[in-house]
């Protein structure tokens, strides 16, 4: 595949470095300094840009009929408008707040372990999550995911320390014992891995999908 990369940071390189390992071309990279991008040549899109330029340039990408996967957060208010846009130009995209295989196999465990605790009214929950201090958002977009499978009113504790790539905790709380269940990420390998095979996954379909999709975590 030719691949442009929307946002050339820390994720931008990593995704360059895993789709090259695995065979792939860089055809294109986007910063938002970039003008009059040329999509012609490119496969599939994969963005890891900032909250407040992801919108636009994901927009422009699939006007241009360019599969998208997007790992980038804090611009979900304009979801809805973005998988019209997608719909409506008969492309395809592809949003995960994180795309780590452990953190998705992480976001099935959540589901099944808040089923069966549901009805053991002892138990409260709480998370915490743990990024690098150069993280813009807070608390993360993958702690709002899990949150979203808990609980909306769930109160979420950020912490902003050192060069931690990612840790989500979440507890069970009861006055009795504590039911735990944690991902932690080593490295920025795992998000760049799992962007790079949803893009593979993406290529020559058209709709709006999940992580799940692209892992078959679907029931």
């Amino acid at each position: 595949m030719n691949i442009a990369i929307i946002g050339y940071g820390r994720m931008g390189k990593a995704v360059e470095s895993i789709a090259l390992d695995r065979g792939h071309s860089i055809g294109l990279k986007v910063t938002n300094d970039s003008s009059e991008i040329d999509y012609s040549k490119i496969d599939v899109a994969i963005d890891f840009s900032s909250p407040t330029s992801a919108p636009n340039l994901i927009k422009e990408s699939l006007e241009k009929g360019v599969p998208t996967v997007s790992g980038t957060t804090g611009w979900l208010e304009k979801m809805t408008e973005i998988e019209s846009l997608c719909l409506k130009n008969n492309s395809a995209f592809l949003y995960s707040s994180n795309f780590s295989v452990g953190m998705n196999l992480f976001f099935e465990l959540n589901k099944q372990l808040n089923h069966l605790i549901c009805n053991h009214k002892q138990y409260q929950a709480s998370m915490t999550e743990i990024h690098h201090i150069h993280k813009l958002d807070a608390p993360s977009g993958t702690a709002l995911s899990l949150k979203e499978d808990i609980d909306s009113n769930l109160e979420i504790k950020s912490i902003r320390e050192g060069e931690v790539p990612g840790t989500h905790i979440i507890n069970y709380n009861s006055n009795i014992d504590t039911i735990q269940i944690k991902h932690e990420a080593h490295n920025r390998n795992g998000f760049a891995f799992g962007a790079v095979l949803a893009a593979e996954w993406i290529v020559n379909k058209k709709g709006v999908f999940e992580m799940s999709d692209v892992l078959n975590l679907k029931k």
